[in-house]
């Protein structure tokens, strides 16, 4: 990994960075063209279908352990209806944390850049997804789902003490991890039109979150201090440790008729589930990786989430 001061051009192990401000006008112009508002898109009125499935089946917690296969459809069926009321807790618990910390980006940036409209415009994006979820479950015959009082504590803390490039790893991690099996879900016609439609348009739009995540992390690993760098690499791993653990609340499982204790033991020794997990994270460990965030006590911090092989 190297620095080119020349005409203030970076570069790192993927190549030359593209400029900030290009980067942003393109997702501006991008977020004109294809931005969604969920409560005119979606419909809303129309009932579920009964036997179809509120998230695929191979990604619920629980699919082929020996639990599963003791379970009748319906209860399976019940299973991913709360386990997709969980991630939309979850998702809006993240969501409300990664707008404070854009907030903390851009306090000191000129407003009048691209990159700044375009952190305001992601911002917007996010309160119109938190609202979607919040939707999705009160929708459905399943309640919300926090994050345990600890999480919720760890995540008062994180926001306080986070760097910029923790900010955007953290950012990152919420939202691959989660787009990976959005991306499985919305074209499964196995599953509730509703749920289908609510991951399209998270899909789209979170891709640019992505995009602009991806390249503002690559820029900071590259020029913030030393120390900077090395706490982004601790933080991120303790996040994703963090992030596997909050990923399914085990109350669902009390909630469907299953013996919490039981279950849990179970999703713990899934091979399904790690590889699950380990896939859907992999596309973003890989770029991880790539930038130099992977090191050291933080790599060993990923590979005990269970996220990282």
């Amino acid at each position: 990994m190297t620095t080119v001061t020349e005409a203030d051009v970076l570069r790192d192990a993927l190549g030359l960075l593209k400029d900030r401000e290009q980067v942003a006008e393109r997702l501006l112009a991008s977020s004109a063209k294809h931005s969604f508002d969920p409560d005119r898109e979606l419909d809303w009125d129309a009932p579920y279908e009964d036997g179809k499935w509120f998230w695929p089946p191979e990604l619920v917690s629980l699919y082929d352990t020996p639990l599963w296969k003791r379970m009748s459809e319906e209860q399976r069926i019940l299973l991913s209806q709360h386990e997709a009321a969980a991630l939309g807790s979850l998702g809006i618990w993240f969501e409300i944390i990664l707008m404070q910390l854009l907030v903390r980006h851009i306090y000191d940036k000129a407003a009048t850049s691209a990159h700044v409209r375009y952190a305001l415009t992601e911002i917007e994006d996010e309160c119109r997804h938190s609202k979607m979820f919040a939707r999705l479950i009160a929708h459905g015959d399943t309640p919300w789902y926090p994050v345990s009082r600890a999480h919720q504590n760890l995540g008062r803390v994180f926001k306080t003490i986070s760097t910029t490039p923790g900010s955007f790893t953290a950012t990152l991690l919420g939202e691959e991890v989660l787009d990976w099996m959005q991306r499985l879900t919305f074209p499964d016609e196995r599953v509730q039109p509703l749920i289908r439609g609510v991951t399209r348009i998270h899909v789209v739009e979170e891709a640019r979150h992505v995009r602009y995540a991806r390249e503002e992390l690559r820029r900071q690993m590259l020029t913030a201090p030393r120390w900077s760098q090395e706490f982004t690499r601790i933080t991120s791993g303790e996040f994703a440790r963090v992030f596997s653990v909050a990923f399914v609340n085990p109350e669902v499982y009390t909630n469907v008729g299953l013996d919490q204790r039981e279950a849990m033991a179970q999703v713990k020794a899934s091979g399904h589930r790690r590889e699950v997990m380990q896939t859907g994270a992999k596309r973003l460990t890989d770029f991880l990786d790539d930038i130099g965030v992977l090191r050291g006590v933080g790599r060993r911090l990923w590979r005990s989430s269970g996220l990282l092989a």
